[in-house]
């Protein structure tokens, strides 16, 4: 009875909770299976069910080995024919052996009648060792370019997606299940050669065993077919564990990579955070092994019951031999034949299934790499539209809305304004009022819900998003901190365009990142990464030239900068708002977004937004002249900081 609770427990159990994760992250971090219900019917296949779906399983990651090395498949192909072929005419040259050798005569004449057979049995050998060796090579220049292809088709569909599916928590987690899919569609490769290998053998001893006697034939798949069986279950458990456990373990890892991370060294130092973080992996990691331990004692009970079964098949198979043997049915040679044909046969079936059963674990990992890549082409940002040839006159929001999936309360509200080109529009407003939703919808990165955006004439819904973003340079408080050079760290602001140092060099000079260059140990060729050998760190305020020179360096008609200050001292920070600024004289229609009010003041128009919604616009000059003005509060409420009224 005991067992029995423990099989049942091993195939669902409710899994444990730790006190870390309700503490660190708010509740369990486990794999919704609710909302992919029907793509894990395959955990519930029979083992026969589950090999007539290989070939739909397995045929994406066989167009992928098509696309990758046409020459390579079709070597594998043909070298684990020629294999199979020797392994039947291998068995019936053995038949001849044998028989020659137990027949009548004296042993050189016995040894003569055997020695053709020998002769070809040897033959035969080189051949299949040669072909062996063929498919070894192809196999081995395959695997690797399907692995790539494979990684190319997940990166690529990662990239090409919207932001908001980016953004999306469901996504992100198909987006965390895909990225097994790669390795398994390499691994994928080396299951379908040991799967043909395999099913060629089979049918060669299968041919030996029923001219020899049919009775032979279903007593070998017995011996087989429970540890198939069981096989197959133990892999189900480990791929639906694994997908149950994703969100755990990488939060584990994150847990981990917060102790030893560059960024939280300080804290973890000063506040002694170190213990407490090491306190809560630990009692994660128990967790974990918890979940391994169940895993282990399921596959134990299910492997000894397998085998339990195997060994009263392969007795009842011998048996029969026997039988056959005693009564005169079949004779010595026969036999002796026979009962390596079942050892040969029982052999390849049970590799077969331990083959197939990899295929079947691998073509999971595929199947969500087949369905992360449907899902990515549903979300994917649209290809064409009308074209944006040029930077319109000026760019309208007519009563545009837009709140994110997981709130309730809208990011922004009818919001009706207009950007003239060739200005500087200043966008204020406390924490979550709206000003980056604004600018992401601004720049082509999300879509209203309701209302409309016209740039020009052209409704940006309708227009060539990647037109869009060709006039489109961002600069935000958390722009990407590139681990390479600054070389390329400030040209990845353009980077479909040829190498140009002189460029580079003119975008630095812009922004100050010149004098950084000329300090660092390599100059621009210096790596900013700490943890690469010979790489260097910036500070925050050398970062912000970085982003800035970068920005230059994009040369288009629309930049937006969003809180592009947040690290720099006083006078670099005048002296940035400045710059920027000035992009407007090169014709640039410069958005800025800012808390600091001293860098915006100069600006053409400023809009206050508030709660979502736009609450006033105009200059400097006029919203100071209202009474009731919000922007003059929060002017004043700075200004008095500094001991000044105005």
């Amino acid at each position: 009875m005991r067992d029995k609770k423990l099989f049942r427990r091993a195939w669902k159990a409710e899994p444990p909770i730790s006190d870390s994760e309700r503490e660190l992250f708010g509740g369990a971090l486990r794999f919704d299976y609710g909302w992919v219900t029907h793509e894990y019917a395959m955990l519930d296949l029979k083992p026969l069910s589950a090999v007539r779906a290989l070939p739909h399983l397995v045929g994406g990651t066989l167009r992928i080995a098509w696309e990758a090395d046409r020459r390579s498949l079709l070597t594998v192909g043909l070298t684990e024919v020629g294999q199979g072929i020797a392994q039947a005419l291998g068995l019936l040259l053995t038949n001849q052996v044998l028989h020659a050798l137990l027949a009548e005569g004296t042993t050189a004449e016995r040894l003569r009648a055997a020695l053709p057979a020998l002769i070809a049995a040897g033959v035969l050998a080189v051949v299949n060792a040669v072909l062996a060796s063929l498919s070894t090579a192809g196999t081995g220049r395959l695997e690797p370019k399907v692995e790539r292809l494979a990684t190319e088709k997940y990166l690529h569909r990662a990239a090409g997606a919207e932001l908001e599916a980016i953004e999306d928590g469901a996504f992100r987690k198909l987006l965390d299940s895909a990225q097994f899919g790669a390795l398994a569609a390499r691994n994928l490769i080396g299951a379908c050669v040991g799967a043909v290998n395999g099913v060629f053998t089979i049918v060669a001893a299968a041919g030996v065993l029923t001219v020899l006697h049919p009775a032979l034939l279903p007593l070998l798949v017995l011996i087989t077919l429970p540890r198939g069986w069981g096989a197959m279950h133990v892999a189900q458990r480990r791929y639906a564990s694994r997908m149950n456990w994703i969100e755990h373990e990488r939060a584990a890892r994150l847990v981990n990579n917060l102790i030893t991370s560059r960024e939280a060294a300080q804290e973890v130092r000063v506040h002694q955070v170190g213990r407490y973080l090491l306190d809560r992996f630990h009692d994660m990691a128990e967790t974990s092994e918890a979940e391994q331990t169940r895993l282990a004692h399921g596959r134990a009970v299910t492997e000894l019951l397998a085998a339990a079964l195997s060994g009263v098949a392969a007795l009842l198979t011998y048996a029969t031999l026997g039988v056959l043997l005693v009564t005169g049915r079949m004779d010595i040679a026969m036999a002796g034949t026979a009962a390596l044909a079942v050892r040969t046969g029982s052999a390849s079936l049970s590799a077969l299934i331990t083959h197939i059963n990899t295929l079947h674990e691998e073509s999971l990992y595929v199947r969500d790499l087949d369905r992360f890549t449907a899902e990515a082409e549903k979300r994917a940002i649209p290809a064409g539209g009308t074209p944006v040839p040029e930077f319109p006159e000026k760019i309208t929001f007519e009563n545009v809305s837009f709140r994110y999936p997981d709130r309730d309360e809208p990011a922004l509200s009818g919001v009706s304004l207009t950007i003239t080109a060739g200005s500087v529009v200043a966008l204020v407003g406390a924490n979550g009022s709206g000003k980056s939703t604004l600018v992401k919808i601004l720049a082509g990165l999300h879509r209203p819900v309701d209302g409309r955006v016209l740039w020009g004439d052209t409704d940006l819904a309708e227009a060539d998003r990647l037109d869009v973003f060709r006039h489109v340079a961002v600069l935000d408080q958390d722009f990407q901190r590139w681990p390479f050079t600054l070389h390329t760290n400030i040209r990845i602001g353009q980077p479909d365009t040829p190498p140009d140092t002189g460029r580079v060099e003119r975008a630095a000079a812009y922004s100050g990142a010149d004098r950084l260059g000329a300090t660092l140990p390599r100059g621009y060729d210096t790596l900013l990464a700490r943890q690469f050998r010979h790489g260097s760190e910036l500070s925050g305020g050398q970062w912000q030239t970085v982003g800035q020179a970068r920005l230059r360096y994009r040369e288009t008609p629309l930049v937006i900068a969003d809180e592009p200050t947040s690290a720099l001292d006083p006078e670099a920070e005048i002296e940035s708002f400045r710059r920027i600024r000035a992009l407007a004289g090169e014709g640039r229609t410069v958005v800025l977004v800012s808390h600091r009010m001293a860098g915006i003041q100069s600006a053409d128009v400023i809009h206050v937004l508030h709660r979502g919604r736009l609450v006033e616009s105009g200059s400097h000059e006029e919203l100071m002249g209202r009474p009731d003005s919000r922007y003059r509060r929060m002017y004043l409420l700075q200004a008095e900081q500094y001991g000044t009224g105005r």
